[in-house]
């Protein structure tokens, strides 16, 4: 008899390999982590399906536990994502051992509900013993940045992150935020994320007083520029370097900043 197909699918932390060895029902092994010389290899068994109502399933599947590593593991916590075909997460599961010596193994069983049919599967760390927390994925938080006035460009450790309001993703450690927008001072915000924040904080920054007058227009837009001098029928400002002169039917309104006298 030919050998059946050997399918490998690989996730962040995954390498999920089925096969099949004459007539027992197909094994399916993770091994973590996915590189590098291996700590813990689990073993499942075929998932089966205890119950469904509509599209919500619950499945078993039994486990075993093999301890690859050269130290005894005192406790170490996984959770277990299950995918449909179409790579959509459509449930969750949780694997666990504790007090396993070099070379031992460990057998249970593990229920995952799902919102439909597994196909594969991806084995993500939760808690490590103190040796292997290295092993763990960078953490990160999601953060709401916003600023006043919003629409200021935002720059998350000197890359852009877009205009504000924005969610960004952060690491623990000490980040700086920068602000900048046309016609106000710049500003900068430091941020510090430790391991034990979690996502939906926000941060707001208002920037500085305007740093160049506003002239707002009728047909929606804004200029920023240095007004120079008005007459009856025309402003003129300086934009950018160049002074232009501007009907004043145009303008809806004006902004000027307070400036300082020039010296004598």
């Amino acid at each position: 008899m030919n050998p059946n197909k050997l399918a490998v699918s690989l996730f962040f932390s995954l390498a999920f390999v089925v096969f099949a060895n004459g007539k027992e029902a197909p094994l399916q092994v993770i091994d973590w982590p996915a590189s590098g010389p291996t700590v813990v290899r689990f073993s499942l068994s075929k998932f089966k399906e205890l119950s469904s109502v509509g599209n919500q399933h619950l499945y078993t599947a039994d486990v075993t536990a093999e301890n690859l590593w050269n130290k005894k593991i005192s406790r170490a916590e996984f959770t277990l994502y299950v995918f449909d075909k179409s790579k959509v997460r459509i449930g969750e599961g949780f694997l666990s051992v504790s007090d396993v010596s070099p070379a031992g193994v460990v057998k249970f069983q593990t229920t995952i509900p799902a919102s439909g049919t597994i196909s594969s599967m991806e084995l993500v760390p939760q808690t490590l013993p103190p040796e292997l927390q290295p092993a763990l994925p960078p953490k990160a938080i999601s953060i709401t940045v916003n600023s006043v006035p919003q629409g200021a460009d935002v720059k998350l450790d000197g890359i852009p992150a877009g205009p504000a309001p924005k969610i960004v993703q952060v690491g623990p450690g000490k980040h700086t935020l920068v602000f900048s927008k046309e016609g106000f001072t710049p500003g900068t915000f430091p941020l510090e994320i430790t391991q034990n924040d979690v996502s939906g904080g926000s941060v707001s920054y208002e920037l500085g007083m305007a740093a160049h007058d506003t002239l707002e227009l009728r047909d929606g837009s804004v200029l920023s520029g240095d007004v120079q001098s008005m007459t009856a029928t025309e402003i003129f400002v300086r934009i950018g370097g160049t002074i232009q002169n501007i009907n004043r039917n145009q303008v809806k309104r004006i902004v000027l900043i307070q400036r300082d006298q020039p010296s004598q």
